[in-house]
Formats: structure tokens, C-alpha cells, sequence
């Protein structure tokens, strides 16, 4: 990766962040601190990693994403906005009674949105599901990604999906599992350990590699590493830091299910906007 390509994504990065801020703002509810967590990893995937036309957001031969951890939706809704499949300034109506953009994604009205989810440990079984399709019906060209959280992996339900892609051999599936170490009720430690995480996607029949999720050249190496491999799913572990880029919801469990108010949107919008002058004066 070039210091200009990484330069390019930070940058997006740091809109999609100013994007969770004023859509939670805007809804007085939400979860921003798994969305800003996953900021980096939304930007790439949209920016760089998969097929995908905002032109034509049912294409038949794109890649899919499912949001497995649903409640993360301004995250990906902010991606969705700055690459161009609905207007950014729509954002702010997040949850509004009369949006389209609800507190957890609905493919029956976001465009862009490949699967609705909500309720932690489905989305992975649709993924699961969506990668078979493909295969059966031999688009070797397109890729599933699937994005869940640490807390979610406590479901059952993930790991009879985990399961299921390893004996279909899906290797068109890519999982990302983001591990900020909190979730709703606490440190994940705490609630339900679910280390060593690694050791158990290995077990399951993964081809497992661990990142920093804030990394762009780490991202990168980490999907080239999903391109080369066949014949087994993917797992890819990041590192991340829960309300990364807003220094007060950093690492702060509060921040899970809370939106700013307007003292709080302000300091937010400063920081990020601050971050996004020092990036682009470097172009």
C-alpha cells in the first residue's frame, strides 16, 4: 500500500466516523461505539475490497457483506452514504419514525444493505448461506464478508454457522470478527471469555489471521491472505479500540447503545474534524 492510498482511506475513514457521530446525534439513540470501533474496516471494505456499484445496488455478480453484529448499522450506514448509495446528509434521520435508515439494517430499504439483521448470531448464518448459494450456483467471482462482534461470538448460533463453513469448504467466505473487548454488560472477559479466539476459529476449520483493525496495511495483508487461500473460510480478528477517534467514548463501555448529546456531539465533531484537517493537509 502506497502512503497515498493510505492517506486516501483515512481520510474516508474519518468522515465515516463524523457519520455515526451525526446520525446518533441526529436519532438521540444508536450504538456508536462498535460502529467507530469497525470505521476502518467498513472504509475498506467499501473503498477498496469489494465489488460492488452503488449505481446498481442489486447487482447480481457483487460481493455481499452482512452486518452479523446489526446493532453497529451507523457504521456501515456512513460507508454506505460516502461511497455513494444514498445521500450523506440523510444520516442524521437515523431511527426517525419516517427514515428508511432504522437502528438495525433493513435490505427491503437501505440500498446497499445485502442482508437485515438485528438479533446477534443470525447474520452469520445468512452469510454462511449466501456463500453455499454461490457456490452451488458456480459464481466463483463473488465474495462474502461477514462482520460480528466479540460479545456476539458468545451465540451459539455462530459457531453451528462456523461449523457448517467448514465442512462446505467456503472458501468465497470471509468472516471479520472485531474484538474491542467490551459489549453491552462489560468486558467481554468478564461476561463470557471467549479466548483464545484464534485457537478456536483454527479448531473449527478456519484459515485464522489476527490484525490491527486500525492498520490499513494490516487490513490489506489480511485480505490478500483470504484472496490466496482455498479449499477452507476465512477468519480475520482485529484488534480494535471500542469509540476509536473520539477520545471520551475510547475504550469506554457506556458508549455501546448511547448517543452524544450536544455538548458531546460538538466535542466529537471538533476532534474529528481537527483529525481530518491534519489528514488532509497532507494530500
Amino acid at each position: 500500500m502506497t502512503k497515498e492510498e493510505r492517506l486516501k482511506l483515512q481520510i474516508a475513514a474519518c468522515k465515516v466516523r463524523m457519520g455515526v457521530i451525526e446520525s446518533t446525534h441526529g436519532a438521540k439513540a444508536g450504538h456508536p461505539g462498535g460502529s467507530l470501533s469497525a470505521a476502518d474496516m467498513f472504509t475498506y471494505l467499501y473503498n477498496k475490497e469489494m465489488r460492488v456499484d452503488p449505481t446498481n445496488p442489486k447487482w447480481e455478480n457483487r460481493d455481499r457483506f452482512v452486518l452479523s453484529k446489526g446493532h453497529t448499522a451507523p457504521g456501515l450506514y456512513s460507508a454506505l452514504a460516502y461511497r455513494g448509495f444514498f445521500p450523506v446528509e440523510d444520516l442524521p434521520t437515523l431511527r426517525h419514525i419516517d427514515s428508511y435508515l432504522q437502528g438495525h439494517p433493513n435490505m427491503n430499504t437501505v440500498p446497499g444493505v445485502d442482508m437485515s439483521t438485528g438479533s446477534l448470531g443470525q447474520g452469520i448464518s445468512c452469510a454462511a448461506g449466501m456463500a453455499k448459494a454461490a457456490k452451488y450456483l458456480h459464481k466463483d467471482n463473488v465474495r462474502v464478508y461477514a462482520l460480528l462482534g466479540d460479545g456476539e461470538i458468545e451465540e451459539g448460533e455462530v459457531w453451528e454457522a462456523f461449523l457448517f463453513a467448514a465442512k462446505y469448504k467456503l472458501d468465497n467466505l470471509c468472516v471479520i470478527i472485531d474484538l474491542n473487548g467490551l459489549q453491552i454488560d462489560g468486558p467481554t472477559s468478564e461476561v463470557m471469555p471467549t479466548d483464545p479466539v484464534d485457537a478456536k476459529m483454527r479448531d473449527f476449520g478456519f484459515r485464522t489471521v489476527t490484525i490491527d483493525g486500525h492498520d490499513f496495511a494490516q487490513i490489506e495483508d489480511a485480505f490478500q491472505y483470504f484472496h490466496n487461500q482455498t479449499g477452507a473460510p476465512t477468519a480475520v480478528l482485529m484488534n480494535t479500540t471500542k469509540g476509536k477517534g473520539v477520545s471520551y467514548m475510547e475504550n469506554q463501555v457506556g458508549w455501546h447503545g448511547k448517543a452524544p448529546n450536544d455538548e458531546e456531539y460538538k466535542i466529537a465533531m471538533d476532534e474529528l474534524n481537527a483529525q481530518l484537517a491534519e489528514l488532509e493537509a497532507q494530500v
